[in-house]
């Protein structure tokens, strides 16, 4: 059968869209290919519906679209951009209008995708040599020539091309949004944020119905699972375990993929398992009732290698601040044992730092940094002669100006150092002894002319030193030290930071009681 135009070009055909399909099949209407028909003759509408009848490319139909102008066809592709092909005649309102929505298409539009096959009956006005060079088009076919099998064939090829660039674009756009959450999974330095982070990364990845669960193996012998994170309908079982309440069937696919140590894809949840070199485990549970393309479970198979590699990453660099810290406290506690004080003064001086710039209201990373800064606040001690670092009594006037000296020889130990955590503590070593009235030495600044830090560690160390048994005294009483500590508040120590502490009394003492003497 030859197409041909048919009918009178006033007996307008409705812009319907046209479901082809078998009669005794139903197909959902999310499932046919996507076919714009745009001419200004009815007829050739109604030839393309009739020749396309039955037909089918990987068991689904198409769905026809009808445009019988330019303007028309750009109203509609403007609010539909699942079009997988348009048949476009040349020649409609204008010699030049199907030309000119081709290039619409392609440039206004920013379509390069969709499919565009010209069909014309006037081949003179737009030759094909010409317009397959200058227009991006997909094929030209005259209107006499396009019989009902090279209609066909004609379709397979173009739906073919629009599907393997639309599995081009999906795999693009997947692998786009896997590098940008993955990015955000391996900034985590945290395993409560870790875990979060994954399931916030997940649900943006490919989505969630329910929620998710991040469950951590209570005893590495028995498969029984704390949930440490969640979302969704999950959240109320978090700090619970996942025996305590969650579906038989969640706390069975958790144990069979713990047990197999492998992921576990099921048609309506998934189970990711993880593992790193300690030999740490944990649990992903997304479900339920949710249903995953193969497109998303390869995403979901790139995302969970990399996702054991931020795993991986996240202990890695936990255990090298655990090392460094580690390395920090045996350093200040040499300082420290050289005066006679314990080890653990150093260590609740940073604890208290920490709790001070949280209620300040500095940055997590700064608080941090502090804490882990501050126990090197004496380490110019070590140059100090044991006679003046140790004598029980009180010091000469020169013998204190020798003590002083601890504040600048620490920050010259420090001070050469590349790393942010000792360039840190070189400004505490340098400025834990500045008042904030501009008594304090060894520069004499004045109020916020001392770095937060050395503001901070002022007062953490000179609270936890009078509370503690030094050579040269007892330990003060609690309402000794709350009177001093206040009558020092805008002399020796800025006000706010007073403030701060007798706000957070009670958490110091459970700090005190945690480290004692």
């Amino acid at each position: 059968m030859t197409m041909q135009p048919a009918g009178d070009p006033n007996d307008r055909v409705e812009a319907d869209d046209d479901l082809i399909e078998f009669a005794e099949e139903t197909v959902e209407a999310s499932d046919p290919w996507q076919v714009l028909v745009v001419d200004d003759e009815p007829g050739v509408h109604d030839v393309t519906r009739l020749v396309l009848t039955g037909f089918r490319f990987e068991g689904r139909p198409v769905q026809l679209h009808h445009a019988y102008s330019a303007s028309e066809a750009k109203s509609l592709l403007r609010e539909r951009r699942d079009v997988a092909v348009v048949l476009l005649d040349v020649v409609m309102e204008s010699e030049q209008a199907g030309l000119q929505l081709v290039r619409w298409i392609r440039e206004d539009l920013e379509n390069p995708h969709i499919r565009i096959v010209l069909r014309t009956g006037q081949p003179g006005q737009a030759p094909e040599h010409e317009v397959i060079a200058n227009y991006d088009i997909n094929d030209y076919k005259d209107k006499t020539e396009l019989t009902a099998q090279k209609l066909s064939t004609m379709m397979y090829a173009t739906l073919r091309a629009w599907r393997d660039i639309s599995i081009i674009e999906a795999n693009k756009r997947g692998l786009e949004r896997v590098i940008a959450s993955s990015v955000h999974i391996f900034s985590q330095q945290k395993s409560h944020e870790f875990a979060s982070a994954v399931l916030t990364q997940l649900s943006n990845l490919v989505g969630m119905e329910k929620g998710a669960l991040y469950c951590r193996p209570r005893d590495e012998r028995s498969p029984r699972f704390r949930v440490a994170a969640a979302t969704g309908e999950y959240e109320r079982y978090v700090n619970r375990d996942a025996d305590d309440g969650l579906p038989e069937r969640i706390v069975g696919s958790l144990k069979e993929a713990f047990t197999l140590r492998r992921n576990l894809f099921r048609p309506d949840h998934y189970v990711l398992f993880f593992t790193d070199s300690h030999h740490s485990e944990s649990l992903l549970y997304v479900g339920e009732t949710w249903r995953l393309s193969p497109m998303d479970y390869k995403l979901i198979e790139l995302f969970c290698t990399n996702v054991s590699v931020a795993f991986e990453n996240l202990h890695l660099n936990q255990e090298l601040v655990d090392s460094q810290l580690e390395m920090v406290h045996l350093l200040a506690g040499a300082a420290e044992t050289r005066s006679r004080e314990t080890a653990n003064h150093v260590r609740r001086v940073g604890l208290l730092a920490e709790l001070l710039a949280r209620g300040y209201g500095l940055a997590d990373s700064e608080a941090d940094m502090i804490r882990f800064a501050a126990p090197l606040h004496d380490i110019g001690k070590i140059g100090i002669p044991d006679a003046i670092l140790n004598k029980p009594g009180p010091h000469t006037p020169e013998e204190s100006q020798i003590m002083r000296t601890h504040t600048t020889l620490g920050a010259m130990l420090l001070a050469e150092s590349k790393r942010p955590l000792l360039k840190m503590a070189a400004v505490v070593a340098h400025e834990h002894h500045e008042n904030w009235d501009g008594s304090g030495y060894p520069r004499g600044l004045r109020g916020s002319e001392i770095h937060i830090a050395g503001r901070i560690v002022a007062v953490a160390d000179v609270f936890d030193a009078l509370g503690s048994q030094r050579c040269y005294k007892a330990p003060w009483p609690e309402a000794r030290i709350r009177e001093f500590m206040q009558g020092q508040s805008g002399r020796k120590f800025e006000p706010r930071l007073v403030e701060l502490l007798f706000d957070r009394w009670r958490d110091i003492e459970v700090l005190r009681a945690r480290w004692p003497d």
